[in-house]
This record gives structure tokens, sequence and C-alpha cells, in this order.
């Protein structure tokens, strides 16, 4: 219970420290928000009373905790470019992005953890030594150009999807799901070449211990012997990794959704920045380090499970 509180209370401090320095940063970067809205029409009356009505006058520790207050209640405070609530603003464009991040860890762990497992069990055959050289090749293509590959095949030649043919999961959650089938494969496939890598050699590591030298020793099965402690202990830098792969994943998700034209964080979060919508920023880049925390809390909880010396 101690290690989890501890844990609990070292999230928190860190998500607070995150937020008054987004928010502090934005605070002193030059330029005024109202300038920006008003445009051409802009005199110095009319930033004055618009900066007035966003409160752009007021002292910044106060707009600081007037905005963690509402964090609080769900309330990011108000768009100045759309003129509405930045919770609502976003509530469709973050579970968007939250089903193409999902999409791509899915893909990730299913095709990197039979493909590692079988090049750790079957090292230097012919299948493995493919299965290397390719997985080199893959992970040297950044994931938006991956993107680029993938719907000029699967997208213009192949006619699986229809590019910028996007449909919200209001609207159809199935046919959501298959349009991001392709965006998160883009993400993933970078992902799932350092998976496979990082498995086959941990496990390789893994077999050459007294440990498992003495399990042979007592007559068990290669199979049990692999299964039951190999991989076992393999698997905990393996799950290291993949906690910062998924914060990895949700950046890249960011990009990758410019390629594909999904309507997600990321295409909102390149206006707010060139408009200056400073609210929008604050609570997306908030919003993304809570994820970064949170999945790096949950594999603190799963490298303990696997680890006893932790518990001990």
């Amino acid at each position: 219970m101690k290690y989890v509180l501890k844990k609990l209370l070292t999230t928190l401090i860190t998500l607070t420290a995150v937020s008054a320095l987004v928010f502090f940063s934005f605070s002193v970067i030059p330029g005024n928000p109202a300038i920006s809205r008003l445009g051409t029409e802009a005199t110095p009356e009319k930033i004055e009373k618009l900066t007035h009505e966003m409160g752009l006058d007021r002292p910044v520790f106060e707009r600081y905790g007037e905005w963690v207050a509402g964090i609080f209640h769900g309330d990011f405070g108000r768009s100045y470019s759309y003129n509405t609530d930045v919770s609502s603003l976003l509530s469709e464009k973050i579970v968007t992005t939250l089903i193409l991040s999902l999409l791509a860890i899915v893909l990730t762990v299913a095709v990197s953890f039979p493909v590692g497992i079988y090049c750790a069990r079957k090292s230097d055959s012919k299948l493995d030594v493919f299965l290397t050289s390719l997985n080199q090749l893959i992970m040297a293509v950044p994931s938006f150009f991956s993107g680029i590959l993938i719907t000029l095949l699967f997208g213009f030649a192949l006619r699986l999807f229809t590019p910028g043919g996007f449909v919200s999961y209001k609207v159809d959650l199935v046919r959501c799901v298959s349009y991001l089938f392709f965006p998160a494969l883009a993400i993933a496939l970078p992902k799932i070449s350092m998976v496979v890598k990082l498995l086959k050699d941990t496990a390789l590591k893994e077999a050459d211990k007294d440990y498992v030298v003495t399990a042979y020793s007592r007559g068990n099965a290669t199979k049990a012997v692999f299964y039951k402690h190999v991989l076992k202990n393999a698997m905990i830098p393996v799950i290291t990794f993949l906690g910062m792969t998924f914060a990895d994943i949700i950046a890249g998700s960011i990009i990758v959704e410019q390629v594909f034209s999904v309507p997600g964080l990321g295409r909102i979060l390149l206006t707010s920045i060139s408009g200056r919508d400073y609210p929008v920023v604050e609570a997306i880049i908030l919003l993304l380090a809570a994820a970064v925390v949170i999945s790096n809390l949950t594999v603190d909880f799963l490298y303990r499970a696997f680890d006893s010396r932790i518990r001990v």
C-alpha cells in the first residue's frame, strides 16, 4: 500500500508541475491572442476590450488558479478561436485519437509477441534471419512515411479504404474502426519491430543464465522452461518499453492523423498553435502528459507484479 500511495503522490506532483509549466510558458510567449482573434479588424480600443473580456489582463497566478480549479470539474476554459468550451470542443476528437492509439497498441502487442517469441525460440533459422532483416528495415521507416506508403498501397492501389473518407464513431463505429486500422498500422509497424527485437534479445540473454541451465538439468522440457522461466523474466524490460511506447504511440497518432485526414487531436492542435488558441493547446498538452504519466504508472504496477524483488 505504501508503494502504491507513493506512486500516486508522484503522479499527482508530476501532473501539477506539468500544468504549471504549460500554463506559465504560454503566458510569457510574446503576442496577444486577442489580436489574432480580431485579425484585420484589430484596433487599440477593440484589442483592449477583447483582452479584458478574455481575462488576459488579470494576474497570471489568479488565472492559473482558476484554470486548475476548473480542471477538477472537467472545465478547461473557453477556446479563443471557436468561442466555445474546450471540453466540448475536444470530447469527440479525444475519443477518435484514443481509438487510434488503442488500435495501434493492440496491433503492436498482437503481432510483436508471437513474432518475438518465435524468433527467440527459432534463433538463426532461415525465417528468423528473414524476419530480423525485415525488422531492421521497418524500424528505419518513420510512421508518417509508412502512412504515405499504406495510403498508396491499400488506399489507391487495392482500394481497401478511401483516403480522406473518415467516418466518425458516432455515425458508424465499425466503419470508423475499419478506417483507423490503417493509420494504426502505420503507427504500430516501427513499434512492432522494436518490441520483436527487444523480446528476442532479452529472451536469448535470459536463456544463457544459470537458473535456466539448472532448470534443464532437472529434466524440465524445453518448452516449459522457456515459457515458465525465460519468457517471464524477459517480459520485464519489454513491459517497461511498452509503457514508453504507449506515450510514443499517442504522439505518433497526432502526426499520422495529418496523413490520413483523421479529425483527432492532431489537427486541432496544429490549428490552435498557429491561431494562439492557448486554452485548447494547454488542454491537449495536459491530457497527453496525463496519458504518459498514467501509462508509466501502470507499467510500474505491472513491473512490480512480474518482478518479486520490487515487492520485497
